[in-house]
């Protein structure tokens, strides 16, 4: 798993959605979120389901769009 936490940190505090990218840049997952910063590092600590394990395995990068 791609180390995250300097791209976390710059993340706002605000409402939005993301996108968690593979190592080919497709899409593999979209979300949306009343806190981007603490969604976003939900995924990358603590304990997941098998499914949502599978998903952050495969995450190379994400971006996120901040909405009202």
């Amino acid at each position: 798993m791609k180390d995250f936490k300097e791209k976390l940190s710059l993340v706002p505090k605000k409402p939005g959605c993301y996108q968690m990218k593979d190592l080919d840049n497709q899409i593999i997952y979209v979300g949306k979120a009343k806190n981007l910063q603490n969604r976003l590092k939900s995924y990358f600590t603590g304990k997941h389901n098998a499914k949502t394990t599978k998903l952050v395995e495969n995450i190379n990068d994400f971006e996120y769009i901040i909405t009202n």
